[in-house]
């Protein structure tokens, strides 16, 4: 019995992890996106919502996500030095990576 409510516990656990919605602002690295994902506060004394944004290192093992893209990350075990999230799911693709696709590659 003991043995099943463990088993239970353990997806439920992974699905607990937390999770943001930022913009992938780098891609330059192998298998690695920097995502900036925006806080809004208020301020503790004067009360005036002010932005904060943070920047975390996802695990992204496809390489699919492209500058400008909005994605959602999850919290996972530390990978490296700075990389403790990974790449869920591409919520919406950026305009700008669309023009990229399309664009010719200049003749030699």
């Amino acid at each position: 019995m003991a043995a099943t409510q463990n088993q239970e516990q353990a997806p439920a656990s992974a699905a607990r992890r937390n999770e943001k919605v930022g913009q992938v602002v780098s891609t330059k690295m192998q298998k690695t996106i920097v995502v900036a994902v925006e806080m809004r506060k208020a301020h503790p004394k004067y009360k005036r919502i002010v932005r904060q944004t943070k920047k975390f290192y996802a695990h992204d093992e496809q390489s699919s996500a492209r500058l400008g893209d909005m994605v959602r990350i999850r919290e996972t075990r530390p990978l490296s030095k700075l990389k403790r999230w990974t790449l869920e799911e591409i919520v919406r693709r950026s305009a700008l990576a669309q023009i990229e696709d399309t664009a010719p590659e200049p003749a030699s």
